[in-house]
């Protein structure tokens, strides 16, 4: 097995793939991996023949969220907090298109890489959800996504609740454009590229550069103070307890007292 914790290929001309490589881990976000993965759009990115940026995971899921064993880890935690805050916007204000494809399940951080993509098909039975609550982190960092790409609603009950959702339902919300089963799912997301690929690149950058920017807030100005209330929770005991209690594999016991 490959030890790259990123893979990149083409499957076809324009289009470049990449992997999440860490299997073992359910495609655990560590800081080695996101740094692979800003390292390789840095590469893709400096390629003007590459428009479209296809995001999936090997082995039965997509991403699993952040490694909690470094979130706990207070050596490299406020890292870790950086590196996703840095890959989400990458993703949002990347020149290419970016689609992501879901398989198994994509939480907390998946989920959230999967709302940074300008695009997202997920495998009808996938779940989908952000369960930063029940750990007692807040998922900041995709609100400011979510908040642009959801109703309300649909938002709140989403990081308020910490449920996931099935990837039939999550089409249903808008969370992602389809669900379809799992032979289909990557055939949908090239046809979705092919017809990006016919837009001129020019207009077609400009045209997600001003979806970003027609918000009475930037996407910069949001993701500084999502970061902002991202950190001061990572460092919090209740965040401290909560991871504890997930890999501990027991309830967590929430101080009575706020």
């Amino acid at each position: 097995m490959s030890t790259e914790l990123v893979l990149v290929s083409s499957p076809t001309s324009g289009v470049t793939q990449l992997t999440l490589n860490r299997p073992e881990k359910r495609n655990a976000l560590s800081v080695p991996l996101l740094q692979s993965m800003l390292a390789a759009l840095d590469r893709v990115e400096a390629d003007p023949a590459q428009r479209i940026l296809l995001l999936t995971g090997s082995g039965a899921v997509f991403c699993a969220g952040l490694d909690l064993a470094e979130a706990s880890d207070p050596k490299v935690a406020h890292l870790s907090a950086e590196l996703i805050a840095t890959v989400l916007r990458r993703l949002v204000e990347s020149r290419l298109i970016t689609i992501a494809v879901v398989q198994g399940a994509a939480l907390a951080g998946g989920a959230g890489l999967v709302s940074a993509c300008d695009f997202a098909f997920a495998e009808g039975s996938a779940q989908i959800g952000y369960p930063e609550p029940k750990r007692g982190l807040v998922a900041a960092l995709v609100m400011t996504l979510l908040r642009r790409q959801l109703r309300e609603r649909d938002a709140r009950r989403l990081l308020l609740t910490g449920e996931s959702v099935s990837g039939t339902e999550a089409a249903a919300m808008g969370l992602v454009n389809a669900a379809v089963g799992s032979e289909q799912i990557m055939p949908t997301a090239l046809r979705t590229a092919a017809q990006v690929l016919q837009g001129g690149p020019e207009a077609v950058v400009r045209t997600k550069r001003l979806f970003n920017e027609l918000w009475p807030a930037t996407i910069a100005a949001d993701f500084a103070k999502a970061t902002a209330v991202h950190l001061e929770a990572r460092g919090s005991a209740e965040t401290r307890e909560g991871v504890a209690a997930f890999r501990e594999k027991r309830k967590p016991a929430w101080a009575k007292n706020l």
